[in-house]
């Protein structure tokens, strides 16, 4: 069964919270994805939004049932990109039609902004969310190496 939902931007292009109640409410279903996120959750997001950070939300009333945290990014090897640090619809509402429409507004987004690429990393574990990816046009074209400083 499809959902109405519409979305809301939870940050303006500078990066201030210019939504924060849906901020608020989106916390649980952004902890589905990033569990390790810390207690001062509002705080921590604030920082990321400092750092480039925008939010969308998509939202069915006053639930959010997805979200998607997102930067502007501009490199050697891609050129400019909208970079997805998160994407993540609400694990009751999954195959709904909410992850789509993240995308379509993200790609509408980075089009809008003039962007080569339109771009995320995605957990080796997450087989589902690999299989709509590569449903949604996306492709692997390199492998990512990580050192733990911490």
């Amino acid at each position: 069964m499809a959902l109405e939902w519409a979305l809301y931007e939870v940050t303006d292009a500078a990066g201030t919270v210019i939504a924060p109640e849906w901020l608020a409410r989106a916390e649980t279903v952004h902890r589905q994805l990033r569990d390790k996120l810390p207690g001062d959750y509002a705080e921590r997001l604030c920082r990321v939004f400092g750092g480039g950070g925008r939010m969308v939300v998509a939202a069915e009333g006053d639930a959010v049932r997805g979200l998607a945290l997102w930067r502007l990014v501009e490199n050697t090897y891609e050129g400019r990109r909208l970079y997805v640090d998160d994407l993540v619809t609400d694990a009751d509402y999954r195959s709904r039609g909410v992850g789509h429409g993240l995308l379509a507004y993200l790609e509408g987004r980075a089009r809008a902004l003039d962007c080569d690429v339109l771009s995320l990393d995605s957990g080796t574990q997450r087989h589902d969310a690999h299989r709509f990816y590569f449903r949604e046009g996306f492709v692997i074209p390199s492998f990512c190496f990580r050192k733990n400083l911490k």
